[in-house]
């Protein structure tokens, strides 16, 4: 809901799962904490205050997907927007966080 509000594309739980298995993308866990219950396979976990370029892939056009806990949080889509403000073409967000991801019964690393 928020990304939507804040005019960045999402995913659901179904899509970011087919994207995975296609490869070529970058997950990027923002919530506010390290994880305890684990990370969606293959992402990385960075604290959403200290967010920086150097973050990111310097290949700009690499697809970014960003997460935080559910759809009304706001460290995703926050994130994203950052993301295309230092040039990065192709982003988006798990719509449903990663509480919709464990809904939908998919695995954490």
């Amino acid at each position: 809901m928020m990304a939507w509000l804040m005019g960045v594309p999402g995913l659901s739980p179904a899509q970011l799962q087919q994207r995975l298995q296609q490869g070529d993308l970058t997950l990027i866990d923002v919530n506010s904490a390290p994880p305890r219950q684990g990370l969606i396979p293959g992402a990385r976990w960075i604290d959403p205050t200290q967010l920086g370029p150097q973050d990111l892939p310097t290949n700009r056009d690499q697809t970014l997907v960003f997460y935080c806990a559910n759809p009304f949080c706001r460290k995703a889509p926050r994130a994203a927007r950052q993301a295309r403000q230092w040039g990065h073409t192709d982003v988006a967000v798990l719509a449903a966080g990663i509480e919709g991801w464990q809904r939908a019964g998919l695995p954490l690393s």
